[in-house]
């Protein structure tokens, strides 16, 4: 057992490095144009067929391009068509065609009058800025949400935190297509991870001090897995139909994304306050600032790391807390735990939902055991802290996925936030020897300068 860790990071490097990555990058765009034309045919909800019509098409071409490059390698492989810019180029056009095309396909057409081109969280995100904006606050009271018709009590929740208002207040102030919560999400998205990427990018090595041609391989090979980490945060299925049909969770992922890469950097402060304007947005990020503080503390930067993590949240939550209490309370605390008016509809069938609604008692023990996945984590916090940005990533991979898995009331698409920290982790890797760059599945991290 003690050898499956390398194993599985030697079978990873294999796969990811195959044709200087270019059959990993096949293999994503083939399977992608599949699953988008599957769910354009057979899917229940109208925005992800819509998505799936445009993004098939944008997948298929991006394999057909990697397919040219697979050629051009084998003919002539020093070409500038086959090397890392052209890679980048094409996940570019991947992402603008399978993500943001859609994006601003369906905006304009719900702009001009159809209904049927957002998911329910847009509107919620939406009518939060229109409140706040009004009110002061992005949240309804109870009384408030019970006065509505019973179809529309769910749309009064906004389980969110109160950051998230501020992607709905273009809508307040004018009605267009540009001013669609998702054109914003995309915006911050994209904002955060150009940070992130240049904040790895400029981020020093010790390479850097050796040989040039081992600085200049060690480049290759950072730059290679911030791609896939970025493709794993865009182009990957998952988070390209999120950002087209809904987009909330693509921001906050992308600021935890930036936050790592900070950290990687060597920038506490900075990583977090990036962590910090995540968790403003959504409870999703606060495991997230958890592992961070941690890692700063085996930096003496604990303080730092918290001031950010801690306080924006905190600080996002006082002015709805003193306008409304009550219905602060409502929408972020007992709609989530399941004890507000109506049900979260957010039930994806894993393990914990089943546990939950198939066994007598199931909520309690769904509960027990989503607490005891909890202080296991705890307990390796506290024993073997986080000392490099590598094994932060990781470990808030790992436990976002066991807690996703154990939620009572949890959705398939959460699963985007897992992947993408678990993919990013090898770009966050500051230790020339490629040997010991760590892969998904690895709970480590050796280097010295993160």
């Amino acid at each position: 057992m003690a050898d499956a860790p390398t194993t599985l990071r030697r079978h990873w490097r294999r796969v990811d490095s195959a044709a200087d990555g270019l059959t990993l990058d096949l293999g994503l765009y083939a399977v992608s144009a599949v699953f988008a034309a599957i769910t354009a045919a057979t899917s229940t909800l109208l925005p992800h067929r819509a998505w799936g019509g445009i993004a098939a098409v944008g997948y298929l071409v991006a394999a057909v391009a990697v397919g040219v490059q697979l050629l051009l390698r084998r003919r002539t492989p020093p070409s500038r068509l086959v090397g890392l810019p052209a890679r980048w180029a094409v996940t570019g056009f991947a992402w603008a065609s399978t993500a943001l095309l859609p994006l601003l396909w369906q905006s304009i057409e719900r702009a001009t009058g159809r209904t049927d081109r957002a998911q329910e969280e847009v509107l919620v995100v939406e009518q939060a800025g229109n409140r706040l904006l009004e009110h002061g606050t992005p949240y309804l009271g109870p009384d408030a949400i019970a006065a509505l018709p019973p179809g529309e009590q769910l749309l009064g929740y906004t389980p969110y935190q109160p950051g998230m208002a501020m992607f709905g207040l273009p809508r307040a102030l004018v009605d267009t297509w540009w001013t669609d919560a998702r054109v914003w999400f995309a915006v911050g998205t994209a904002l955060a991870l150009a940070l992130a990427v240049a904040a790895l990018r400029a981020a020093p090595t010790t390479a850097r001090r050796a040989q040039p041609a081992t600085s200049a391989d060690t480049a290759h090979r950072r730059n290679a897995a911030l791609l896939r980490g970025v493709q794993a945060a865009t182009v990957l299925p998952i988070c390209a139909l999120t950002l087209a049909t809904g987009g909330d969770d693509l921001p906050v992922l992308a600021l935890c994304l930036l936050a790592l890469a900070l950290a990687a950097a060597d920038r506490p402060g900075r990583a977090g306050l990036a962590v910090g304007l995540a968790g403003a947005l959504k409870l999703f990020a606060w495991p997230v600032a958890l592992v961070l503080i941690v890692w700063g503390l085996t930096r003496r930067a604990g303080t730092r790391v918290a001031a950010g993590a801690i306080g924006l949240p905190v600080a996002a939550l006082i002015p709805a807390l003193l306008v409304d209490h009550d219905a602060l309370t409502e929408n972020v605390l007992r709609f989530p735990l399941g004890h507000g008016l109506v049900t979260s509809p957010a039930q994806s069938p894993f393990p914990g939902y089943l546990i939950a609604s198939g066994l007598p008692a199931g909520r309690l023990i769904a509960a027990a055991l989503l607490v005891a996945a909890g202080l296991a984590i705890a307990v390796r916090l506290a024993r073997r802290p986080p000392r490099t940005a590598v094994a932060t990533a990781l470990i808030c991979g790992y436990g976002l996925l066991v807690a996703i898995a154990l939620m009572p009331t949890t959705r398939f698409g959460y699963l985007l936030y897992p992947l993408a920290l678990l993919t990013w982790a090898p770009a966050l890797h500051r230790e020339p020897d490629a040997a010991t760059v760590p892969m998904p599945g690895e709970l480590s991290g050796r280097t010295t300068s993160a």
